[in-house]
């Protein structure tokens, strides 16, 4: 080997040979001639052990022998022989082991219809080149993305469900919200299940369980039996459709994010049943037609290895989704940055403009999948070295996490998520005080300043108002004393009762971004009276 850790073919042609001679001179060494004949007689004839003994022809044993690769010991009929890869192979994974079987008569196992002995060295082979370093890599890649979709599953568990238990939550636009955060939960548990399918139990394992007639059938083509592929097949499958479903759901908002800002009349309601179709059927019908032609055409094992030009009927599909989703972005931050300017002309430096735009860039980024555009054709070439890991590393990141920040943006830091939040927060700890202080006799409700002494008495006589003191004890003023906000007499609403939201008002894109929940220009006022009197 030289210095730089390269070995030319020469230097590897000459370290079998070496092995070989070091082999055969085991074999010779010290037995005596049998009916005139020589024969190879060691117990072990390892290239690094010289204990030898003899063995007559009818001991039943499978003779030692080289078979060009490694020198195997005697084996014992009807066991599985395991011997090391051996070190002087060069590229051979050296922690691996190569495996032989020596039939019940004493013979070594062969290929069935051919007059060859068998061997298994498919672990040698299975690691070629800097094998530590590329298992440490994997090692880590697996770390990642492992972490990654368990957080992002449980986040987007307890996204749906705060979503799905506040009924003020219940709109279009979070019920897209949903639809994305399920597709994400989804595609995590098909990773899941796709990698304890595949990848279970080890290779020594599996060799010691595994029957003669099985054994023989290794080297041999595809068994006629696939039944036992078929959870695999089952698994691939539906991790490629929940795969697909994420992608069109990403999509999805775009397009119902687009249709907002550039449609005029705009029927939500409308339009949310062609999205569900349109995200959970459509990739359907792609991944139904690859499973069809891949079981007719390139039916192999399992199918989680890719079969010539088949993966196109997926991927173009994937890609397109891509693509138009990141042209849907660049134009709404276009028209954003436009109305930015419009709307902040002359009152603030460009800085701050650009700090705007840069935060509702960075809250888009993720709804959108925009990372999926930096290495999109990558996969597709042939890609090594420092560039693979760089690549694998970005996309491990920011797939497994993605469903991570989408539930912390547009579901934990949604403003009106966080009122209904809090206002529930404040009914159960009011309602819990309350029982409490009515079972000592005396009660003191008190929020902010206002302050409410009761007795066991009153509480029985006014129970019906005791029964609303959590949309009723909030300060202001009324009949010379602090009134309660959003209170109009005779019903009637005024202007100067509702709070002031400030001198600017936030355009419909902005508040949307934003997560500010629906439009209070949009909403009746009725039903915006009625939060601000149930802000607790």
């Amino acid at each position: 080997v030289d210095a730089d850790d390269v070995i030319t073919k020469e230097e590897q042609i000459f370290l079998l040979l070496k092995a070989k001679a070091k082999c055969e001179r085991h074999l010779k060494a010290k037995v005596p001639k049998v009916h005139g004949e020589w024969g190879p007689r060691c117990r072990l004839c390892s290239c690094s052990d010289s204990s030898l003994s003899l063995l007559s022809p009818t001991d039943g044993f499978c003779l030692p022998e080289w078979d060009g690769i490694v020198c195997w010991p005697e084996g014992v009929p009807g066991k599985v022989v395991a011997m090391p890869c051996p070190e002087y192979i060069y590229d051979f994974n050296h922690k691996g082991h190569a495996y032989r079987r020596c039939d019940l008569n004493g013979s070594w196992e062969l290929v069935p219809g051919n007059n060859r002995t068998w061997a298994n060295y498919s672990e040698c082979a299975k690691f070629l080149t800097n094998e530590t370093r590329e298992r440490e890599v994997f090692d880590r890649l697996y770390l990642i993305y492992t972490v990654g979709y368990s957080i992002s599953l449980g986040s987007l568990t307890v996204a749906v469900l705060i979503l799905g238990y506040f009924r003020r939550l219940h709109c279009t636009r979070n019920y897209i919200h949903m639809h994305l955060f399920v597709s994400f939960m989804l595609r995590a548990v098909s990773i899941f299940v796709k990698d304890a399918v595949l990848y279970s139990g080890s290779a020594l394992e599996e060799m010691e369980r595994i029957s003669e007639e099985d054994l023989k059938s290794i080297t041999e083509a595809p068994p006629a039996d696939k039944s036992q592929f078929v959870g695999c097949k089952v698994a691939v499958t539906f991790f490629l459709y929940f795969l697909a479903t994420n992608y069109y759901w990403i999509l999805v908002e775009g397009l119902y994010l687009h249709s907002l800002i550039f449609m005029a009349f705009f029927s939500e309601k409308k339009y949310l049943w062609g999205f569900t179709l349109f995200g959970w059927g459509l990739p359907a019908v792609f991944v139904t037609v690859w499973a069809s032609v891949r079981a007719t055409l390139a039916d192999t094992e399992c199918w989680d290895l890719s079969a010539g030009n088949l993966k196109w009927i997926i991927q173009v599909p994937i890609l397109a989704a891509i693509v138009v989703n990141f042209i849907l972005f660049i134009n709404i931050i276009r028209v954003l940055a436009t109305k930015l300017r419009e709307t902040n002309a002359g009152r603030c430096d460009s800085r701050q403009q650009y700090r705007k735009l840069l935060k509702s860039t960075l809250v888009l980024m993720p709804l959108f999948g925009v990372h999926y555009i930096v290495f999109m054709a990558m996969p597709y070439t042939d890609v090594s070295g420092i560039l693979w890991q760089v690549q694998m590393h970005y996309e491990m990141l920011f797939n497994s996490f993605q469903g991570f920040f989408v539930a912390i943006i547009y579901c934990f830091c949604n403003g009106e998520v966080q009122a209904e939040i809090k206002k529930s927060w404040s009914r159960w700890t009011l309602a819990l005080d309350f029982k409490r202080k009515a079972r000592s006799g005396s009660t003191t409700y008190s929020y902010g300043p206002m302050v409410s002494h009761t007795s066991i008495t009153n509480v029985a006589m006014r129970g019906a108002l005791a029964l609303h003191l959590n949309t009723r004890l909030i300060p202001g003023t009324l009949n010379g004393h602090r009134n309660l906000p959003g209170y109009v007499k005779n019903g009637s609403i005024s202007e100067n009762s509702m709070p002031s939201s400030g001198p600017e008002q936030y355009n419909k894109d902005e508040e949307y971004l934003n997560g500010s929940g629906l439009y209070d220009g949009d909403r009746p006022m009725v039903l915006v009276e009625e939060e601000r009197e149930t802000v607790m």
